[in-house]
This record gives C-alpha cells, sequence and structure tokens, in this order.
C-alpha cells in the first residue's frame, strides 16, 4: 500500500518520512507549549491581511473565529496534538482546515514557517523575560526587607573564606541586592533588544504581498519590526541573550545558596533555615540538610548547559534558515522553568530563614577581624605609613595568637614593646562594633551607611 504523502510537503514527496525521521522532525513533543504565541500571531496576521485588502473581512473573521475554537481546545485539554503533524504550527492549522475548511489556506499567504516560529518564539521570551525581571525584583525587596532587620547585627567578613574584617548582616545582605540588581538591569536591556517583530520576514527576503508589518509589530505589543528578513529568521540571539542573563542570575543564586549551605552548617550556625525548605536523613535522626539551598546551587549547571548549548547549535550556521535551529527551543523552556524555580526557593529561604545574631558576633571575635583598624590607627595617630603600621600589626597579631587572645586583650606594655608611641587610644577601636562604626565611606558596612544603601534601592524600584 503506497504511504500518503505529506500535506504540508504536498506532491514533492511521495512517501512519508519513516518512524526514525518522524522522530527526529517531530517538535511537538516541546514547541506545544507555544500555542497561545501562535495563536496571537496568526490573528494579528490574519486582520492585517484583510486590512490590506489580500485576503477578504469574511475569511478574516472565519479564521478568528476557528482558531479562537482551537484556542479554548488547547486549554480545555481536548486538542489531539500529531507527532505526524511535526510542529504547533502545523497542528493548529491542520485542525484549522478541520474546522473552516479551504479558508483556512488563506492563513499563509505572505507567511512562511520560518517567521512564524520567529515571532512565536520572541513572543514567548520576550514574555518570560518579563516574568524574570518581575521575580529578580521581588528578590531584591525580600533581600532588602531582610537587609533593614538587620543593619547593625555584626558577622565576620571573609575573604578566602578566612575571617577578614567584622561587617554587618545586612551589608552582606546587600552584596547580593547589588548583583541582583545589575542582573534585573541585563534582563530589562535585554528585553528591549528583543521589542521587535519578525512577523512578515516569510521565508528569508520578504514579500511581494503588501503587508503592513508596522500593524502587526504593534498588535502583538512588539515596538517595531525587524529591519532585515534574512536576519529576522536566521539568529536566536535573543534566546542566547535571555540564557546569558539566566546564567548570570542563577550564578548569583549559586554563590548565595552556598553561603545559605555554609551558614547553617554547626560549625557556623549563623542562620537556621525553615523547615519548609530542608529535609531529614533516612538513618540520621539529627540531620537537618540544607536541600534547597544544595538544589538551587546544583541547578545553576543547568541553566549554564543551556546557554552552551545554544550557542554551540548557532555558531556556524550560514544565513538564512537550518532546521538546526529547531534545537532552540527546549533548552530555553527548561532553563527558564528551572530559573523560575530557583528564584522562588530562594525567596522563600531568605524570607524564612532565622539569625543567629550570638552566634555571628562571637564570630567577629575570632581571627582577628580588628588587625585592620589597628593599623588604621597608627596611621591616624603615629603618621606612619601604612607599610610600616601593616608590619607593626602583623607583630602585635603574632604576639597574641602566642598568648592565645585578641588583640584588644594585650597589654599596653605589651604593645608598646612592639612600638613605643602606642597609647591605649587605641583599645577604643579594637572593639568590633567600633570598628563596624568607623567604616562610613561610601558603600561601607556603617549601619547608617547600610541604611542608605537601602533607601536608595527602595527609591530606585519604586519609581521606575
Amino acid at each position: 500500500m503506497k504511504k500518503q504523502s505529506n500535506k504540508m510537503w504536498g506532491g514533492r514527496f511521495t512517501s512519508g518520512p519513516d518512524a526514525i525521521m518522524e522522530a527526529i522532525n517531530a517538535s511537538i513533543d516541546f514547541d506545544r507549549k507555544l500555542y497561545v504565541q501562535d495563536i496571537q500571531g496568526s490573528v494579528a496576521h490574519a486582520a492585517m491581511l484583510a486590512e490590506q485588502g489580500i485576503i477578504s473581512k469574511e475569511d478574516y473573521h472565519e479564521i478568528e473565529k476557528g482558531l479562537k475554537i482551537v484556542l479554548q481546545e488547547i486549554t480545555d485539554g481536548q486538542f489531539v496534538f500529531s507527532r505526524q503533524l511535526e510542529d504547533i504550527h502545523m497542528n493548529i492549522e491542520s485542525r484549522l482546515t478541520e474546522l473552516i475548511g479551504p479558508t483556512a489556506g488563506c492563513l499563509h499567504t505572505a507567511r512562511s514557517r520560518n517567521d512564524q516560529v520567529a515571532v512565536d518564539f520572541r513572543l514567548w521570551v520576550k514574555r518570560q523575560a518579563e516574568k524574570t525581571a518581575e521575580e529578580i525584583e521581588t528578590l531584591i525587596i525580600c533581600l532588602l526587607n531582610r537587609a533593614e532587620e538587620h543593619t547593625a547585627t555584626l558577622m565576620p567578613g571573609f575573604t578566602h573564606l578566612q575571617i577578614a574584617q567584622p561587617l554587618t548582616f545586612g551589608h552582606h545582605l546587600m552584596a547580593y541586592v547589588e548583583m541582583f540588581g545589575r542582573d534585573l538591569s541585563r534582563v530589562r536591556n535585554a528585553i528591549e533588544r528583543m521589542d521587535e517583530s519578525p512577523l512578515g520576514a516569510v521565508a528569508l527576503a520578504g514579500t511581494g504581498f503588501p503587508i503592513d508589518r508596522f500593524t502587526t509589530a504593534k498588535m502583538l505589543g512588539f515596538r517595531e519590526p525587524t529591519r532585515n528578513s534574512i536576519d529576522s529568521v536566521s539568529d536566536r540571539d535573543f534566546a542566547i541573550e535571555f540564557l546569558a542573563s539566566a546564567s548570570i542570575v542563577a550564578i548569583h543564586l549559586s554563590r548565595l545558596a552556598e553561603e545559605i549551605v555554609l551558614w547553617s552548617t554547626s560549625q557556623f550556625n549563623f542562620i537556621s533555615l525553615s523547615d519548609a525548605f530542608s529535609s531529614g536523613s533516612s538513618i540520621m535522626p539529627q540531620k537537618k540538610n540544607p536541600d534547597a539551598a544544595e538544589l538551587v546551587r546544583a541547578k545553576t549547571g543547568r541553566i549554564n548547559g543551556a546557554l552552551v548549548t545554544l550557542l554551540t547549535i548557532m555558531k556556524g550556521l550560514p544565513l538564512a534558515y537550518s532546521k538546526d535551529m529547531q534545537e532552540d527551543k527546549e533548552l530555553v523552556f527548561d532553563a527558564a522553568e528551572t530559573l523560575e524555580l530557583s528564584l522562588a526557593a530562594m525567596m522563600g529561604m531568605i524570607s524564612n530563614l532565622v539569625v543567629n545574631a550570638v552566634a555571628m558576633k562571637r564570630a567577629t571575635e575570632l581571627g582577628y577581624s580588628t588587625a585592620t583598624d589597628f593599623a588604621d590607627w597608627l596611621v591616624r595617630a603615629l603618621g606612619l605609613p601604612f607599610r610600616e603600621a601593616h608590619h607593626i600589626t602583623g607583630q602585635a597579631v603574632a604576639l597574641a595568637e602566642n598568648k592565645k587572645c585578641d588583640l584588644g586583650q594585650l597589654s599596653l606594655s605589651e604593645l608598646q614593646s612592639i612600638h613605643p608611641e602606642i597609647t591605649d587610644d587605641v583599645f577604643q577601636y579594637l572593639t568590633v562594633e567600633k570598628s563596624v562604626e568607623s567604616r562610613t565611606s561610601y558603600g561601607g558596612t556603617a549601619p547608617k551607611e547600610v541604611c542608605r544603601q537601602i533607601l536608595y534601592w527602595k527609591k530606585r524600584l519604586f519609581t521606575v
């Protein structure tokens, strides 16, 4: 029995693809996610064709009515998707033909699947980027609220994961506000660049029909149409840029997640995660594992992998469209879903974690965290060059280590044995409270400066 020819390809192919070709060629299993955007694009295209007199108003109304039925069927879960029809575009067009007959064929006038998928995907990525921006902003607000609670909560700051100088927990959280603030800016900038409609580029060369691409761009919520028909269908840099932004967000989430993991250990004991974001052990009843933070940390690799994969897919493609580009969507869909989940998990953890201020304060008294303050005092009070002050401070730290005490617990005579001009005035600068209060430079950890930065971000967020 002769196989039925594929309706989309028409008479060029007299036999259907075998099972392997069907499996490798079909994208309906994942691109069905674009059904809303595909129908939006088709309605806008049909309306423009009617307005331009390319199809009749009657045909447009039939098409619009049929597409609304298809949309409802998919939304209600009654639509039957077919892998033989390859993708979401042909599945919808086939069903439309069943509903309204040959009039459905008018819809593809002055349009190709190349610009159709480009506009569908761009619409989806644009909306997802807008959602991502909203979620990042919500996380920033969450961090601001917790930072405001802890503008004066003392904790050690680290370099090389070694105690360095005293900070406030609010100041530490504000570092992540700055990171996510840049992420928010990147995502918004990406939205601005992708705000162009490729619909009407057709296969790659435009069309001889008198279409109005500005009208369809406006109807679909784009700023304007793209300006080159070849570029319109042959690049996915808008998706790559979204993934690049998502990867940077994920890296920042991962760094914060790593700190949550460390802070929640019994060795640090800086915070306690809520039970909602922790799990126990199947064998050790005492365990409370920071699973949500660990999973956020791990999912970064998944998002980064999507970026590298799409970059690799696009790196050697000649203009214009190639089937390779079909592999773009599944990556972006998965990365977007993963990032959305990671952001939600981080918001939950930050909102609900309990801060152990006593343990944080106790940790600041380890590791000679006020050593820099001692060196600074030598510069201010004795007029010493900083390098000399640094050397003297190192000697004082060595003496304190030998005596197993803090810098501030050394006697004046012991300090004067290192440098005779040291006075007892130095001791008021060797407390962690004084150290933090003194860091009043712009962007510093002094509580009043942290409050200033919190106010800046609140004004910035709520006046945009």
